[in-house]
């Protein structure tokens, strides 16, 4: 008989979790103003409201920990995180941050100006709110496969050439600073972008003369589904596939959270010599020394690890899979996912899960919320709350999605983990058209609301 796939590696250590009832839960919920980012972390049993710096580190890792140099300026640690970045991304400057969204806030104060407009496919929250907070504009050009869960395109991730060319015709080349590219495309649901739409998107940025960065934070798990999916890419390694894909752009930010494999940490890395100059600047006002960058020398060691550790194909296959095990569990039982699943998450079509609630009540979160009482499972929104308000007119987005993600930690939870959080997700859907109402906003920030956002129930 065939061999029962298995992990490829042993666990070391372990977490204890702490389970509570349901009553326990909803008293809870209610003094976080049913914002699930305000739940203390022992009041969760099974934690999906990131796979941002939640994973579990590998022995390599700790080892390098222990070695890290805390020197602040010329620290070796930097030395040896440097040319690993180098290595991996082909890039020539390097500069550390102390996680993605510092990253962005560095480039973009380099870049971005008052009035820009900046393309992408799917723009994620922060990334947004640090061009919209520089009162410039972030212009959606995901391909329209992406807003229909149940249509299964490989590539979901992918921009629309005709959407992109349209917003190149539209405004002059001063007016855009540069084209990102995320990978995968989290707010699509976690989805790849093709080695072909990549080309394509930086022979049309070359064409217009527009840079072509990478939000890159999870590269790794992109080439992933390059050498399962495309063509001419299954006997490539996924260094080889990474090299390659970052050969068409000009430089990219980094969550090491993610595909970095540590609990903190991020960097930038470019081409442009000019740029690098600009961002040390800020580098330096924001994060600190251009040669730690807000990082620990022993996170920076660690890092190095993680980013080859993550991309190898045995450990992408086992964290890849286990999303496609939540995600294949889900199906069968009927209920609403986003399709084909993605690399770091399952994604709840909360449109098709709750229609019954209005959209102004805010149904993506009234099912996130519903996960956790029933379950003790947090997940997260990805839709109207997350969307955030028109910073002209101040009225609600409504995405064309409304999802509920559930990121899954690397390296942290095991398959009956996942049965259980099916099986949540199997009892609440079987009740689904008991769900009438939502939840009104009572509090929130001007921008990125979702992290403070209070409610009251309707």
């Amino acid at each position: 008989m065939d061999l029962p796939y298995a992990e490829p590696y042993k666990i070391k250590m372990v977490e204890q979790l702490k389970r509570s009832t349901k009553e326990q839960r909803l008293n809870w919920i209610k003094k976080a103003h049913y914002n699930l980012f305000n739940l203390a972390s022992d009041n969760v049993f099974i934690d999906m409201l990131t796979d941002s710096g939640t994973g579990a580190m590998s022995d390599q890792q700790w080892a390098e920990m222990m070695i890290g140099d805390e020197s602040y300026a010329g620290s070796l640690s930097f030395k040896k995180l440097k040319k690993t970045v180098k290595k991996i991304t082909g890039f020539k400057y390097f500069l550390p941050t102390h996680q993605g969204r510092a990253a962005e806030n560095v480039l973009f104060s380099a870049m971005v100006k008052e009035g820009n407009i900046v393309p992408g496919n799917s723009h994620f929250d922060t990334t947004k709110g640090h061009i919209e907070f520089r009162k410039a504009t972030a212009v959606d050009c995901t391909i329209d496969e992406a807003f229909d869960t149940s249509v299964i395109h490989p590539f979901k991730g992918n921009i629309d050439l005709n959407k992109l060319e349209t917003v190149f015709k539209k405004y002059p080349k001063e007016k855009i600073p540069f084209v990102i590219l995320t990978i995968t495309c989290n707010s699509a649901g976690g989805q790849p972008v093709s080695i072909k739409n990549t080309k394509e998107v930086s022979e049309l940025c070359k064409k217009y003369g527009v840079p072509l960065y990478f939000d890159a934070a999870r590269f790794s798990e992109n080439a992933y589904f390059i050498k399962k999916r495309e063509k001419g890419y299954e006997n490539k390694t996924i260094k080889e596939i990474v090299k390659e894909v970052f050969s068409y752009g000009d430089g990219m930010t980094m969550s090491a959270k993610k595909d970095g494999l540590v609990n903190m940490g991020g960097f930038i890395a470019l081409n442009n010599k000019e740029v690098f100059k600009q961002a040390t600047v800020f580098n330096i006002m924001f994060e600190g020394f251009i040669t730690y960058g807000g990082m620990n020398g022993r996170d920076m060691g660690a890092l190095a690890v993680g980013l080859n550790e993550s991309t190898e194909f045995n450990y992408l296959e086992s964290r890849v899979e286990q999303v496609a095990y939540l995600g294949q569990k889900l199906v069968d039982f009927g209920v609403p996912v986003q399709q084909p699943f993605g690399g770091h998450a399952i994604f709840l079509d909360a449109n098709k899960f709750v229609p019954t609630i209005p959209r102004e009540e805010y149904r993506a979160q009234a099912l996130a919320i519903e996960l956790y009482v029933v379950g003790g499972i947090r997940g997260v929104e990805i839709g109207t709350v997350l969307a955030d308000r028109d910073p002209v007119t101040r009225e609600n987005r409504y995405p064309e999605l409304e999802l509920v993600r559930l990121a899954i930690p690397r390296r942290t939870y095991t398959n009956n983990h996942m049965d259980y959080v099916a099986a949540s997700l199997k009892n609440i859907y079987d009740s689904r058209n008991e769900a009438k109402s939502g939840y009104n906003i009572v509090d929130e920030a001007p921008i990125m609301r979702h992290f403070t956002v209070k409610f009251e129930k309707i």
